[in-house]
Parts: structure tokens; sequence; C-alpha cells
């Protein structure tokens, strides 16, 4: 397995990481085969929130690690505001607060039953919370031991960069990563802005959703129904959010593509996130040890610069904005 430095911090994690929402959020996942499958497979990077199943993901996390604890990257998430939900509005939220972060660790640190967290991440900003409170908040954890890298997830570019000079301006400890939604299916978030932000910034990119919640696994067929246990037959109406007209289109015409050159559309998925100088782990969900393995062996397709340019021409890379306005 490939270790990569995580942006320019001194912690390496390997190039594909395992994603855990799934062992907070289904009561037919079993946590502890599925982490040692990836232990023996050289996964360094497990990936959990104290969101997923209200802490139940992390508590079975630290369960199946045991005493291989010392042997990983442990990353977690903590508050920030909901998820959006469309037509919804969201509670009030200050999970960027001093007070909602210093009882946030507490509580992760006991759940992944460890006394330090390798990565701690805004899950989520929550919009109200000065950026300069949360930072010093964290600042604290990192002297205290308690957390030892920061990260943030689903922030825009504007925001990591605010961030970022607050962090240098005060001489407080910066973030080191960005973790976002980015596939061959969802290039947008992430590029161009936030991507030339990283690259500036030396931030390490850890991609979620990298097979667009399963489009890119070639398990769903247009017009068919969803296999039963499916991702997309749990998620009823919501699966309409991955399955659209374009996705389809896209879809089909990557598996060509991959199929031309003797690999799989899943092979193609994790071997381009691969092959962007951003990323440094591709946070990749599994529900049995086999999805795991599978998820390994996807990334060993080196991309010629040929293929790189074809995929962008297939896809439609998202267009630097014009410095003239």
């Amino acid at each position: 397995m490939q270790l990569r430095a995580l942006g320019n911090s001194g912690l390496l994690v390997s190039v594909v990481g395992l994603g855990t929402n799934n062992f907070g959020m289904r009561d037919d996942v079993e946590a502890a085969p599925v982490v040692g499958r990836a232990l023996d497979l050289g996964i360094t990077l497990f990936d959990t929130a104290a969101s997923y199943g209200d802490g139940r993901s992390e508590r079975a996390l630290g369960a199946a690690l045991g005493a291989r604890r010392k042997d990983v990257v442990i990353a977690t998430k903590w508050g920030g505001a909901p998820a959006p939900v469309p037509g919804v509005t969201p509670p009030p939220s200050r999970g960027g607060s001093r007070d909602h972060i210093m009882k946030a660790v507490e509580r992760s640190l006991r759940n992944l039953g460890t006394d330090y967290i390798d990565l701690y991440q805004y899950h989520r900003p929550d919009g109200a919370t000065p950026i300069e409170e949360t930072l010093r908040a964290l600042d604290d954890l990192v002297r205290q031991g308690k957390v030892r890298y920061l990260g943030v997830s689903n922030m825009s570019a504007w925001q990591v960069v605010r961030a970022q000079w607050t962090a240098r301006h005060l001489g407080l400890n910066p973030f080191v990563c960005c973790q976002d939604g980015y596939s061959l299916l969802n290039r947008a978030v992430v590029e161009p802005d936030l991507a030339q932000v990283m690259q500036a910034e030396g931030l390490g990119l850890l991609p979620f959703f990298p097979l667009a919640g399963g489009m890119l696994t070639g398990k769903y067929r247009r017009g068919e129904s969803f296999p039963q246990g499916s991702r997309f037959a749990a998620m009823g109406r919501f699966s309409g959010m991955f399955t659209t007209d374009r996705n389809w289109e896209l879809v089909g015409r990557l598996t060509e593509f991959a199929r031309a050159r003797g690999h799989t559309i899943t092979e193609l998925a994790f071997s381009w996130l691969a092959a962007q100088p951003c990323v440094s782990s591709i946070i990749a969900g599994a529900t049995r040890p086999q999805q795991v393995e599978e998820n390994v062996a996807a990334v060993g397709w080196t991309l010629s610069p040929d293929d790189l340019a074809e995929v962008d021409r297939i896809t439609g890379k998202p267009a630097a904005p014009s410095p003239y306005g």
C-alpha cells in the first residue's frame, strides 16, 4: 500500500482509507471483519465522525482496532451545522464554538477508547461562530496533546483561505487537509477554486463519495431496479441525487473508456482520484471485507497523460475563472 503525506504535514496516510460511516448507520454491518481486512491490506487511515450514528461509528471503530490503534491514523469529525436537506430550514448551530468543541472532543476520545486523535476535522462550518474562536480552541487541543493535526470538511475555497490566513496571522495551528465530495461525476465542488487553494496552501485532499454513492461501481443499470440491500435501494427517492440523466450518460461513456483499456469503471474512479495532485487518501466505505479488497485493488492503474486528457473531455473539466472577470 502506497503511503502519502497528508498535505504538508508530517502525517503519512495510505492512499486508500476506510470510511466507517456504515458502522454507525447500518445494523447489518460488522466492524471487526472489515477493519481487520483493512489492516491486513495496509490501510492506515480510518475516517469516522461523531455524528455517524450518534457516536456508534466511533465506538465500533475503537473496539475493532483494539491494540492496533497505535498502528493507524484515526480521523474523526465534530459538529458544525447539520447536513443541508432541500426544503428544510436547519436548527441554529454553534458547533464551531469553544464550548462545543471542548465537549465534543472528550466524547470522541471516550467513544474511540483513545487518549489522542490523529486528525480532528470540522465537519461542516456552522456559519455563525467566528473562525478565530474555532481555531483558538483547536490550537489548545493540539498543545494539550489531545489532537495531532486539524482538518476541515465541506468548507468553501474562500472560507479555507480565511481560516489559513487567520491561523497564520495569530500563530495558531492551521488546517492540513480538506475532506470533500469528489469523483468523476462530481468535480465542481473541488475544481477549480478549492483545488487551487489547496495547492497554494499545501493542503491535502481526502475525497469522500469516490464512487458517487455507487454509480461508479457498475452494479446499477439504468431503468432496472436497484439490487436488494444496496445503498440506492436503502436511500429510496433520495437516490435521485446521484441517478441523474447526466450521470447515467457519463457512466456509460466512462465504462466504455475503461473497458477499452482493460479496466473497470471502479478502477478508473479510484485511479483517477489517485492521480490528482492534492489527493492524499481516498476515503472509501465498505460493509464487507470483500469490498475493502476491491477498493484497494482498484487503485493500481496508472493513467497516462492522454488518458487523463480524455477523461477531462468526457466529464467536462470545470474551467478556471478568467483573471479578467
